[in-house]
């Protein structure tokens, strides 16, 4: 017996011994880009940037087909950006003109990551594609079956995204499938990627390189948005509007969720001792209101969008700052420039709010709801509109 409990744990710990996540992956947003969904692979939705800030005031605006859910990638003077209209768009950056448009055979709602000259994003046809950034020529295409809202994140010469539960890491270079594995609850979330691991939905950590899984961390709600990481800490929010912070380096206990239950049940009778926190719990925050968004985060403050407006929650003490109650959103994350938090609201504006105070900047209307998060760059707010614009605010 004893003999079979050894090799058990050999089995559990040993492969993750020898095989260390590749730390060192890395395809982060250049200074002036926002290259990807929430700008870089941690998704932190903030770009510490120091051109002058937007005053609220439009630059241009490009009408697209219909309703824009889609965030955009803003790389070398190109804005990527999805459309409901079937269709990916290639616009100036200065002037909002159209360089090209690449029609799928569905709603494109992925948000873009562009790395070395190629666009990546999904389609609600099932496929993730590859596509040369400056003349749209197809490259591969990766047909997942399933719908693929999830925005992908290349990194280390793989793409990571999501497609029904499955978490696929594909070739960068050919789009030929190198892992796949099934996470452990529903959904389209994103992909972070951070310290040679993949962290998803609500929350999978993967091993970067071969898709094993490290930690199952359940927040007994679902998370909607996507988790950020800072260092080796990883933030999620649930749909409740639970902010949880655990350590994303570390594993699983043995068959902790099986035992777990039992053992609540035994000390809820008095019948055993206090059962262990979750694997790699550091703390976690009530913040009253639901969300369904992802946290933003620099300099030691979490910015969050709920359905009461924004919140603004210092890290080191886990106190809320500031609330701003007008932004009030469904699906818009913040995003984080200039020392101002910009977030799309259900009432159709852009609010641009201060980060330090919860003052509101300014806004700018649009003729519909923004689920879509804002890009910034080179003093440009980038973001699009149910009313089938894509908007740059300067």
């Amino acid at each position: 017996m004893l003999i079979l409990i050894a090799a058990g744990f050999a089995v559990y710990y040993l492969p993750h011994v020898f095989v260390h996540p590749p730390v060192a992956v890395n395809s982060d947003s250049a200074a002036g880009e926002w290259a990807m969904f929430r700008h870089d692979l941690r998704l932190t939705g903030a770009a510490g940037t120091a051109a002058p800030p937007p005053r609220g005031e439009q630059k241009w605006v490009f009408p697209t087909g219909a309703a824009v859910h889609s965030s955009p990638a803003v790389v070398d003077g190109t804005v990527y950006i999805g459309s409901r209209d079937h269709r990916l768009y290639a616009l100036d950056a200065a002037t909002g003109a159209k360089r090209w448009s690449y029609r799928t055979e569905s709603w494109v709602e992925s948000s873009p990551a562009v790395v070395d000259g190629v666009v990546y994003f999904g389609s609600q046809d099932g496929f993730l594609r590859a596509l040369d950034a400056r003349t749209s020529s197809l490259l591969w295409e990766f047909d997942a079956e399933y719908v693929v809202k999830s925005s992908p994140a290349v990194a280390d010469g793989l793409v990571y995204f999501v497609a029904n539960k499955t978490v696929y890491a594909v070739d960068a270079a050919t789009g030929k499938e190198r892992w796949h594995r099934e996470a452990a609850d529903r959904t389209d979330a994103s992909p972070s990627v951070a310290n040679g691991i993949v962290y998803i939905g609500s929350v999978n950590a993967l091993h970067a390189r071969n898709g094993w899984r490290r930690l199952h961390f359940k927040t007994f709600r679902p998370v909607w948005g996507t988790a950020a990481v800072v260092g080796e800490t990883v933030y999620t929010v649930n749909a409740l509007g639970r902010v949880v912070a655990f350590d994303g380096t570390v594993r699983n206990r043995p068959l902790e969720h099986a035992v777990t239950p039992y053992t609540l049940q035994l000390w809820a009778m008095g019948l055993w001792p206090r059962p262990l926190p979750p694997s790699g719990l550091l703390w976690g925050v009530n913040l009253g209101h639901r969300t369904l968004t992802a946290p933003t985060l620099d300099d030691g403050t979490l910015y969050v969008a709920t359905m009461n407006g924004l919140v603004a929650v210092d890290l080191l003490s886990r106190d809320v700052r500031w609330e701003f109650t007008d932004a009030r959103t469904r699906a818009s994350s913040p995003a984080l420039a200039y020392d101002t938090v910009y977030a799309g609201a259900d009432d159709g504006h852009l609010y641009a709010v201060n980060a330090a105070t919860g003052a509101e900047r300014w806004r700018f209307e649009t003729g519909e709801r923004i689920t879509g998060s804002p890009a910034v760059v080179d003093g440009v707010v980038y973001v699009g509109s149910h009313d089938g614009n894509v908007y740059a605010v300067k």
